[in-house]
């Protein structure tokens, strides 16, 4: 019998992960728990870099609707607000942008020059914090509610006699609004801050005047048992308060509709609410789970699809480029939906995560901008039905970059070099049309939803349309003039949109022979995929790899553009022609773009695509995760926010387990040396694969047919025959090198060498 007080917690969930074959309703509960709950970020000095108009190095709380970030010393710790749906909404560049709510500030002066330690457990999102001085501590657990649009938080002290404490909200103040007129004013708006006769403290904050859609928020705090908001902490005496949040396109009144929900807040509220968000959080990882043997890559792992679930739950309010943290105004580009890939990169690992319902809000903005992408297709192209996006969107059909005459007294040089045509932001660029389809292909491949696909069909119609009419055919070839790499070039056929054309029109044709429309047009888009330009190639440092454009740029130092026709667009893979996948592992080699302001995660999943070396990826992937990271997942030394919390999930889901190109693979980039075990990965096809790895063999695999698509898997066993067994039934046995299994919807495949 195995000694189990030997054996490595991996070791032990690797045992359990090949226990049995399961469904994907549960069959793993439990385990999740085991390995998610060794995870806890640790703050041992207040957060950096808060209030900023960047993303902040400090802990983050939400749920997807609300934002909380945490600055301050112990003495006096701030509660920073903001809301997906809290916007100034209008149509001007600089004049619209994600707005902060408000903050909450909790003092207690005797705690100055105390110890600090703030920690999130990541399995239950709950997040403590622990301030100790002299003979006494204070301690407090905070989560805002998954259940409810609600922040809980209960302060504690252990040690003689009291402390005297307070709370009160306080709108953006001078160290939260950039002022400097006339380009960036700060407008509050129309605020209010009040108190009500029963002790409830609110505030709110509107834009209503010279905007294009009225916007309000609004925030409520009930102090149970001090209405007044000053408290004393005595050891064994708690103190609970609780803050509501909602706003005007959650209720028709939300001032009052927050100060009603904090008269609620009682102590046994607070506890139900409590046991439903640890529920939604114990569900939430249970959707998909992996344990691998490098504990500083798994950690990022899950503290990455942790803050992803904390900001992205709003369908018509996706996260804005810094999340749900906006902690200053202007926040850097508006804060906007940036659509040369900044608002798409968040996202690209929830697909193979499973993580369908933070992957949905991803397409509100766009689909709500379509009618201004067929204006400018029009106005600039002369392609009327086509879609032409500019650089920066906003929520509802706004256009956070727009141009207007004003403006050239401060950016002349925009309009002069040609990156503002029309009233619109494009940098040259006409392919963010293209690069909005890239989110919208997966969620498509990795569902085949039929709902989700009539939803978005008509932005990859109309996108498809654009290229029709925008590509000269000549000499047998569809060419991409006046097309940028990057943003200001001039290029022939940029590498990128030659990739995202085929990804496409490839989807325009899926999409509508699953809905039964358009089958006039597939044939044309078919040519277009299949007669598009080769991807330009050239001779750097004795190797040949990827030219960056036909014409025009060669060869960039910085990002990642080289490889973005692999990944994202998703046009090469490891059943591409052998040439090609030479070009792009040197392509790859010649880049080391591992650590890049804003391509690591496009790099990573594509140097898996290509089966770059597995071991190589492993070890920047380590790096990346260990040096190039704050606690809270940010990328280091980078501006951005949000758009990095996809790169490690992304990687290792890829490494694990592979659905491209229409074929599945187990471990298809990974060392056969190192253990590792997966629950539910969702690849394309619709499917819900598990598998395991120990000592060199794949073992434990099984497939949920979600949708009951043709199955094509690459035999885990090379030369052996596989049994392949449906929900229990008599096993079938399959020998090739690639196994076509044809699926049922709703069934389980357990698949298993032959005996």
């Amino acid at each position: 019998m195995t000694n189990m007080k030997n054996l490595s917690m991996f070791t032990v969930m690797t045992l359990l992960l090949l226990s049995s074959c399961h469904t994907p309703d549960g069959g793993r509960s439990g385990q999740a728990e085991s390995i998610i709950s060794k995870h806890v970020i640790r703050f041992t000095q207040p957060g950096e870099r808060i209030p900023s108009q960047l993303a902040v190095h400090a802990p983050l709380l939400g749920n997807g609707f609300t934002g909380v970030a945490l600055a301050g010393n112990p003495e006096q710790q701030v509660f920073y607000v903001a809301r997906n749906d809290f916007w100034r909404l209008k149509a001007v560049h600089y004049e619209g942008y994600a707005a902060m709510l408000g903050k909450i500030e909790l003092s207690i002066p005797q705690l100055e020059g105390a110890s600090f330690l703030v920690e999130q457990r990541l399995y239950d999102a709950v997040t403590t914090a622990s301030f100790e001085k002299d003979n006494f501590s204070v301690a407090y657990r905070a989560y805002v509610a998954a259940t409810e649009d609600l922040l809980v938080v209960e302060v504690s002290m252990k040690g003689q006699g009291t402390l005297e404490g307070s709370l009160r909200l306080e709108l953006p103040g001078e160290k939260e609004l950039l002022d400097q007129p006339p380009v960036t004013p700060a407008p509050l708006g129309t605020t209010e801050i009040n108190t009500t006769p029963q002790g409830i403290h609110y505030l709110s904050r509107a834009f209503e005047d010279s905007v294009d859609i009225p916007t309000k928020a609004a925030m409520a705090m009930r102090v149970e048992g001090f209405p007044d908001g000053r408290f004393t902490l005595e050891e064994g005496k708690p103190v609970r308060f609780a803050c509501a949040f909602s706003s005007n396109f959650k209720s028709d009144d939300c001032v009052a509709a927050v100060i009603r929900k904090a008269e609620e807040t009682s102590a046994a509220k607070c506890r139900e609410t409590e046991k439903q968000h640890k529920q939604w959080w114990r569900n939430y990882w249970e959707k998909s789970f992996v344990s691998i043997p490098d504990s500083v890559i798994e950690q990022q792992y899950y503290v990455s699809l942790y803050g992803t679930a904390s900001c992205c739950r709003d369908l018509d309010f996706p996260p804005p480029i810094f999340g749900t943290w906006i902690t200053m105004e202007q926040p850097a580009w508006q804060g906007d939906y940036h659509l040369n890939y900044n608002h798409m990169a968040p996202f690209y690992a929830l697909y193979s995560a499973n993580r369908i319902e933070q992957a949905d809000p991803y397409y509100g903005p766009i689909l709500a901008f379509i009618p201004r992408g067929k204006y400018y297709s029009e106005k600039i192209t002369g392609i009327p039905d086509g879609l032409l996006f500019p650089v920066g969107i906003g929520p509802l059909g706004i256009e956070t970059t727009r141009w207007v005459p004003e403006l050239e007294k401060y950016r002349k040089w925009w309009k002069e070099t040609g990156n503002i045509e029309d009233e619109g932001m494009f940098w040259k660029q006409r392919s963010n049309s293209s690069y909005a389809v890239v989110n919208l292909a997966m969620q498509f491949y990795h569902t085949w939803d039929r709902d989700f696909t009539a939803k978005v069909y008509p932005l990859v119609k109309h996108t498809a349309i654009f290229w029709e009419s925008y590509l000269k055919y000549e000499d047998g070839r569809y060419v991409d003039y006046h097309d940028a790499i990057h943003e200001g070039t001039d290029d022939t056929n940029p590498l990128l949109s030659l990739g995202l054309i085929r990804l496409v029109m490839q989807t325009a044709v899926d999409m509508g022979e699953l809905l039964e429309t358009d089958a006039g047009k597939r044939e044309k888009w078919l040519h277009i995929r299949d007669h598009i330009s080769a991807y330009p190639l050239f001779e750097r440092n004795g190797k040949t790899v990827f030219r960056y454009s036909e014409v025009g740029t060669d060869w960039v130092d910085g990002n990642t553009l080289g490889i973005q026709h692999i990944y994202p667009a998703g046009q090469i893979g490891l059943d591409s022609d052998p040439e090609l996948l030479d070009v792009a592992r040197n392509t790859i080699q010649e880049m080391q773009r591992w650590v890049d302001g804003n391509g690591s995660n496009s790099f990573f999943p594509a140097a898996v695509r290509v089966g770059y070396d597995a071991d190589t990826i492993l070890h920047h992937l380590r790096r990346y995760s260990e040096h190039h990271v704050c606690a809270n997942g940010y990328q280091l030394n980078n501006p951005h926010g949000v758009e990095n919390w996809s790169t490690v999930p992304n990687t290792i889901n890829e490494m694990l387990c592979m659905g491209h190109q229409d074929m599945v693979r187990l471990f298809p980039v990974w060392p056969r040396d190192k253990d590792a075990s997966f629950s539910q990965i969702r690849v394309e096809g619709a499917f819900l694969v598990s598998a395991a790895l120990k000592n060199g063999e794949v073992t434990d695999v099984s497939i949920f047919s979600e949708k009951g698509r043709p199955l094509h898997l690459l035999n885990p066993w090379k030369n052996r025959k596989i049994e392949v067994t449906e929900d229990g039934a008599d096993a079938q046995t399959y020998e090739s090198e690639r196994i076509a299994i044809n699926t049922k919807p709703g069934a389980t495949y357990c698949i298993s060498p032959a005996k």
